[in-house]
């Protein structure tokens, strides 16, 4: 998939080159509430990719013991997982749709089992009423793969608005930044954490530090990344 770039585009990095703001500042604002009031949801984080989304939202719920996962997907939804020190279970996939066997999810459900992240598959939304159905009755988190997904629906609702939401803006995606992501989530917990996680473990960022009398002092609550 080649990404369609024309002048729209050039003006818009111009614009950040020349106003000094080169990462986290108010373009990374305007797109997040665009993107949270375009879902209905009450936050939304801009990252370096979906995979982080995906970590993030996995560490920001402690989530440490095994997660439901399709086994055809890219792997980046399995090395989320790994990396933020749970472990894939990997189910099957219905093939008429290639998303996520909900019954072959409910039999590898054990004691275990914490999480279910659903991966929306080329644009197709998740059977995601039974999704949530096996979740609240074993007490599951939600986590959603919407990489390929940004603006899909399930009866009527946007994906990425059922659970913790995790887009992608890679070159192949819907929205193209070269490199990006979204984590989407109505828990202001969740949000903070997120935030905080992905920016050293510091709440604020220089942006909006820069008005306050001490715009230098920040303190890292967590052992976050970048």
């Amino acid at each position: 998939g080649k990404p369609f770039l024309d002048s729209a585009e050039e003006k818009a990095v111009l614009e950040v080159l020349r106003s000094g703001w080169l990462t986290h500042g108010p373009k990374n604002k305007e797109f997040e509430k665009i993107f949270a009031d375009y879902l209905g949801v009450r936050y939304a984080l801009t990252v370096n990719s979906c995979t982080s989304a995906l970590q993030l939202a996995l560490q920001t719920t402690g989530i440490t013991g095994e997660v439901l996962v399709p086994s055809f997907t890219f792997v980046a939804s399995a090395n989320s997982i790994i990396t933020a020190g749970a472990t894939p279970v990997f189910i099957d996939i219905d093939y008429k749709t290639c998303n996520i066997d909900i019954d072959d999810a409910r039999a590898k459900i054990n004691k275990k089992t914490q999480a279910i992240m659903v991966v929306h598959y080329a644009g197709q939304a998740c059977q995601m009423d039974a999704v949530v159905e096996l979740a609240k009755e074993f007490n599951l988190v939600v986590i959603e793969d919407s990489a390929e997904a940004i603006g899909a629906k399930f009866k009527d609702k946007l994906t990425g608005t059922f659970g913790i939401g995790c887009f992608s803006f890679f070159p192949t995606k819907n929205i193209a930044t070269g490199e990006g992501g979204m984590l989407t989530t109505n828990n202001q917990e969740i949000y903070e954490k997120a935030k905080a996680l992905s920016a050293h473990g510091i709440a604020s960022s220089t942006f909006e530090r820069e008005k306050q009398n001490r715009p230098w002092l920040r303190a890292a609550t967590y052992a976050g990344y970048n």
